[in-house]
């Protein structure tokens, strides 16, 4: 039977900057001796180099050397992007309080003072290195975190994506159904037309959060008047607010460079969402504002408002702040809502206070400011 003996773990890399031949040769040779590997060099500049060459798990650092000294070698270090998760020990005959905090200023993680005594430098070397590893195996288990959620969401995406497709599928089929009002199955082919109806717009939300998220979604950029789009709003949920006022404060003017129906869509979501939580012989208002270089959209209710607790997560996906009896939710409009604003470059918010009401707002460029997305 062969037998496989299992590879030795690699020394660690000590990179050893001193201007004095002695130092050097002691550090070095008590090094090794404990099982690293040092390489000792005479300079900043050398130091640079060897670094840049190879770089070290940890470097010993003298302060003061000619031409360079280990402040500015450090500074470089942490200037570099391929070095500056390299740990820096500084090894001084400094002790004034000035030069240890110019020390850590220039992103060193510790200091001995000379003269020194290996055991304690031993055991910072060693706690500096067992630190590095710990980054280094947070940093895998984020990678792996951050792969494993692509993988997931990616799944998701392809998953509702087919969904959506056997839905429409489905909906068309019920199309092309012969019917008669007398025929006792008109009503249940509706509840199903229905339910299948929000199926595709959960489905579409779900893949347009996605899009938002990746940054994938094309934006179809015009000169529009907020007050024609929310007047559209209002319109198409004038059965939902039943006895419920809802008015609109425009100036007809007043217009924003934006995706016409992605806004629309966005205020869609905030009029409904007040329709929902606002008792059936309450008031909305819809208002339409420029401040500056912004415009600003505003739905103010009278309705239940949101606890306190959950304000600063309402915009997040999947965040449900009270359960609707109205209709069901996936928790993605304000998601939606948030990323699609942003997308335009403008904010939202929402101030609220539980039991008196709520105002959410969001703000887009105004139709002369040029922006970037």
């Amino acid at each position: 039977m062969t037998h496989i003996e299992a590879a030795a773990p690699a020394r660690p890399n000590i990179l050893i900057v001193d201007d004095n031949p002695s130092n050097l040769r002691l550090l070095a040779s008590m090094l090794k001796d404990h099982g690293y590997k040092p390489r000792p060099v005479l300079s900043g500049e050398l130091a640079l180099e060897a670094a840049r060459l190879s770089p070290p798990d940890l470097i010993l650092l003298d302060v003061t050397m000619p031409e360079m000294d280990g402040f500015s070698v450090c500074e470089r270090l942490r200037a570099d992007p391929s070095l500056s998760a390299i740990p820096v020990l500084f090894i001084s005959a400094l002790t004034d309080t000035a030069s240890k905090v110019n020390a850590f200023t220039a992103g060193g993680c510790d200091y001995i003072t000379k003269p020194f005594q290996f055991e304690e430098v031993e055991a910072r070397v060693k706690t500096q290195l067992q630190l590095q590893s710990q980054k280094r195996e947070l940093q895998r288990n984020y990678e792996e975190l951050k792969r494993l959620e692509a993988l997931r969401d990616s799944l998701a995406h392809m998953v509702v994506h087919d969904m959506r497709g056997q839905l429409m599928a489905m909906m068309l089929s019920l199309d092309l159904l012969p019917s008669s009002d007398s025929d006792e199955s008109v009503p249940h082919l509706d509840r199903v037309r229905t339910g299948i109806t929000t199926l595709v717009e959960m489905t579409t939300l779900m893949l347009d959060v996605n899009r938002l998220e990746a940054e994938e979604m094309p934006l179809n950029k015009t000169e529009c008047k907020l007050s024609a789009i929310s007047m559209t709003v209002i319109d198409s949920l004038s059965s939902m607010a039943g006895k419920r006022r809802v008015s609109l404060l425009a100036d007809n003017a007043i217009t924003a460079k934006c995706d016409s129906e992605l806004i629309r869509r966005v205020l869609q979501n905030l009029l409904a969402n007040a329709l929902k939580f606002t008792a059936p012989d309450g008031s909305i208002e819809v208002k339409i504002t420029e401040l500056n270089d912004i415009v600003r959209v505003s739905v103010h209710d009278n309705g239940t408002g949101i606890p306190f607790e959950h304000q600063s997560r309402i915009f997040d996906k999947f965040h449900q702040a009270a359960p609707s009896k109205i209709s069901p939710s996936t928790g993605l409009g304000l998601a939606f809502s948030r990323l699609a604003v942003e997308a335009h470059g403008g904010q939202i918010g929402v101030e609220s206070e539980f039991g008196v009401g709520s105002t959410f707002w969001f703000t887009l460029p105004n139709a002369g400011v040029s922006t970037t997305t």
